[in-house]
């Protein structure tokens, strides 16, 4: 009997007592235990498990006062991994447990954002105290954060003072677990409120955790590992594990053998070529990692083609930010990721928002450690990771393609975008052209254009507008055909009566200056000389259009052969 997917359901009793699928990560419990360091701090992308895996660990380890209780969080293990280790029998139901959860603190001002923090803590402390319980000296301090009355660093201080009162009231320290810890920092970031923000979480975070002798664990889950000098500076007993270490590494995510297990049990298994193709491509340590948002919402849906479900649960407002912000290299590296190339960059651990736009490796960071981006290639240098970076699978490549084209919407105007593209592919070269030019009037910059490579420019761009293609045409670039490599090529997906068209980049330059038929005429004897179109013919196009695009700082000329 097939189990029901619960979509969107991270809490972990919920999940069992409603008799729903559950993908058996319980050995990340024993993983915790087993591991040396005492406070973790685990980054996974969005949708990757990490509020589930808490869930876990806190109906796992939290002690309640009466045995009804304890059984009942005993039943939620039965038949999973960890009940028949050595630490289920020693550690189960023994601790109290802190657990705070900031996954939607995404406020747009720092007062809104702290007001939200402080319920968050005050609910907290005021699931472990009772209505009469009697509050002496320091204590004092949780009461006043119950009722709303306390100073900010009274909040700063409340996982230290509440952590001691636990130890002191339960005999065992508590185990402190704090979901999306990085998810108020995102925010702050993007709103213009960084510096309050990061002041109040390194005061709550090191105040909570350092050399803290009241804490048994503590787990720190989000998405990025916010540099050391920024939040975590005080924190000398924090143990990272990004998904480039081995440790947990197979417990957030679906695992080959697992996603292999969930097609035959939902008669999906003949799928399995689409599913790698959109959703496969993660890496982290030494296993492969599948989607696991995606992966289920694909089972649950069944849809007759794969859809990009990851890509509908956020706004990716950030990721396209940065795109657009980041410079030139970076939209350039862009268009060559969409088209199915590769990049090479420095991957930092760390992440410093002020500096993010700074330097196109912190970009390439982000997203690599977001899920955007995924590492081929090591790349080796001198006491740093140089990785060669692709996009993972087709979902990802989706949200790319959907963000360079709502920017150019949003700069060009959509109506007119599709004229223009009408225009290209039914041979229209005049409006093209017209439409071509306004378009770079509108949104390329005069030093974007009149750069060190304004070909490369040019052909990202077109490449850009293209991509509103895609449901109908094939688009690529710079790949070999002939007796060369090609610029761009639009291949119609379906019907081949369509016609496929070769477009050839030139930017006047240095001898061409100001000559723009010299450029044009070279060409066109390029595109003949490598026999692009003979090639094409061969493999059953029956109409090639060959475009030439000449380009010389903001004018743009457009001739077919």
């Amino acid at each position: 009997m097939k189990k029901r997917i619960g979509i969107g359901i991270s809490d972990f009793r919920k999940l069992r007592e409603g008799g729903m699928l559950f993908i058996d990560k319980s050995l990340f419990i024993q993983e915790v235990i087993k591991a040396g360091s005492e406070i973790f701090l685990i980054p996974r992308p969005r949708r990757f498990g990490k509020t589930l895996n808490l869930s876990m660990l806190r109906y796992f380890f939290e002690r309640h006062e009466s045995a009804e209780e304890n059984a009942r969080a005993e039943k939620l293990f039965d038949g999973l991994a960890v009940r028949d280790t050595r630490e289920f029998q020693e550690h189960f139901a023994r601790y109290p447990v802190i657990f705070l959860t900031f996954k939607d603190v995404k406020k747009t001002t720092f007062d809104s954002a702290l007001f939200s923090l402080k319920r968050i803590i005050a609910s907290e402390i005021e699931r472990h105290l009772s209505a009469d319980e009697s509050l002496d000296g320091s204590f004092k301090i949780l009461g006043r954060i119950i009722n709303e009355e306390g100073a900010p660093e009274y909040y700063e201080e409340s996982l230290k003072t509440l952590s001691r009162f636990l130890h002191e009231t339960h005999g065992v320290p508590p185990v402190i677990l704090i979901d999306e810890y990085d998810t108020p920092i995102h925010a702050s970031w993007q709103y213009g409120y960084y510096d309050e923000m990061i002041s109040f979480m390194r005061g709550l975070l090191s105040g909570g955790l350092k050399d803290n002798p009241h804490v048994y664990k503590g787990v720190i889950t989000g998405i990025l590992r916010v540099a050391r000098e920024s939040i975590f500076s005080d924190l000398n007993n924090l143990d990272v594990y990004t998904i480039l270490e081995r440790p947990f590494s197979d417990k957030f995510g679906i695992t080959r053998n697992e996603l292999d297990s969930l097609l035959v049990d939902y008669e999906l298994e003949d799928r399995i070529h689409e599913v790698d193709s959109w959703y496969n491509g993660y890496r982290f340590g030494d296993n492969t990692i599948f989607n696991p948002w995606s992966i289920l919402n694909f089972i649950n849906q069944r849809p007759d083609h794969p859809e990009p479900y990851w890509a509908n649960t956020s706004s990716n407002a950030l990721i396209k930010e940065l795109i657009i912000d980041g410079g030139l290299e970076v939209r350039e590296n862009i268009e060559k990721l969409i088209a199915g190339q590769s990049i090479e960059s420095v991957i930092d651990k760390n992440i410093v928002f002020p500096e993010i736009k700074s330097k196109a490796r912190y970009i390439y960071s982000l997203f690599f450690f977001s899920g955007y981006l995924k590492c081929i290639e090591e790349i080796p240098a001198p006491r740093l990771l140089k990785c060669r970076l692709t996009v993972p699978n087709e979902e990802v490549r989706y949200i790319f393609e959907n963000i360079i084209a709502s920017w150019l919407e949003e700069s060009f105007g959509n109506r007119k975008l599709v004229t223009m593209l009408n225009a290209l592919v039914k041979g229209d070269l005049d409006q093209f052209e017209r439409l071509l030019n306004e378009f770079v009037i509108t949104t390329l910059s005069f030093f974007d254009t009149k750069g060190k490579n304004p070909e490369a420019v040019y052909q990202a761009f077109v490449l850009g507008l293209l991509l509103n293609l895609g449901n109908e045409y094939e688009i690529s670039s710079n790949r070999e055909l002939g007796y060369g490599r090609y610029d761009i090529l639009i291949i119609p997906r379906h019907d081949r009566t369509r016609p496929a068209i070769l477009m050839e980049m030139k930017s006047i330059t240095g001898f061409y200056k100001e000559e723009p038929e010299k450029a044009i005429k070279e060409a066109v004897e390029q595109i003949n000389t490598r026999v692009y179109a003979k090639e094409l013919e061969a493999q059953g196009f029956e109409n090639v259009i060959r475009i030439v695009v000449v380009s010389d700082g903001k004018k743009v000329w457009v001739r077919t052969l």
